[in-house]
């Protein structure tokens, strides 16, 4: 089941209020045939607390890990690693404990968000599967917090609890995927949400087609420890990217 919210409609019917019944044919959009289109063409909200562009902080690599088109908060005791596609890395995971926090980012339009039409798109791919996705504001804003079927390791079905945050920026989207137990406990997720919102994204000057991976590059002291030195995580969870943000990468480790 995914409960959809309603918010960017009540927006829209305050935009209309406001323009009045006076206004010209000219100065009033048709309405569209899909409800989906206009859900989705708000430009992107305030980011007063996070997470940030490379234009909004002065010194970006302070305190954070430099990985090219995106700058990673340092956490003591963290692990960092990151996701391969081909030959480029487009995702670091921030794993502290027994939780963790995927961060990717994209390209997205200069003149509208993405994230509601991206959680749409997740919670179908979750439901499809079988799983349970609901949508509920949360610390961050609005996210799904999912049920996603997996198979355990004595091959019994069972379910991992997941949440999806994002944020619309810029000409770029973050999107963050947080498992383990920062899915489920407030206490655990804390640390991980201040990671998600003090992220510094640096999308670049180069064209490139919205929902494009921002690609990412290593810190130039990155210590690498190879695949396979830790036992894989007991419950593995698929998504529609073919990104699982508990699988074990090339990890970056004593950062701090």
């Amino acid at each position: 089941m995914f409960r959809r919210r309603k918010e960017r409609e009540d927006a829209i019917d305050e935009l209309d209020e406001a323009e009045g019944p006076g206004d010209s044919a000219e100065d009033t959009a048709e309405p569209d045939d899909s409800e989906e289109s206009s859900d989705y063409s708000l430009p992107p909200a305030p980011r007063p607390d996070g997470p940030w562009d490379v234009s909004e902080v002065q010194e970006p690599g302070e305190g954070r890990v430099d990985l090219g088109g995106l700058f990673v908060p340092g956490v003591d005791g963290m692990e960092l690693r990151v996701e391969v596609a081909g030959e480029s890395i487009v995702a670091a995971t921030v794993v502290l404990r027994d939780s963790a926090v995927q961060l990717q980012a994209f390209a997205a339009p200069k003149s509208e968000g993405i994230w509601g039409e991206v959680r749409e798109e997740i919670a179908s791919g979750i439901t499809q599967q079988g799983g349970i996705v609901d949508e509920v504001e949360g610390p961050l804003g609005w996210e799904l917090r999912a049920q996603v079927p997996v198979q355990l390791p004595d091959g019994t079905n069972g379910v991992q609890l997941v949440r999806f945050i994002g944020c619309d920026g810029p000409r770029w989207f973050l999107r963050g995927v947080i498992s383990g137990q920062g899915a489920v406990q407030p206490a655990a997720a804390g640390v991980l949400e201040s990671v998600f919102r003090d992220t510094v994204v640096l999308r670049g000057d180069a064209p490139m087609a919205p929902r494009d991976p921002i690609v990412l590059k290593l810190p130039n002291d990155a210590q690498m420890v190879p695949d396979g030195t830790a036992p894989e995580p007991s419950e593995p969870s698929k998504f529609g990217d073919g990104i699982d943000p508990m699988r074990r990468g090339p990890e970056i480790t004593e950062l701090h």
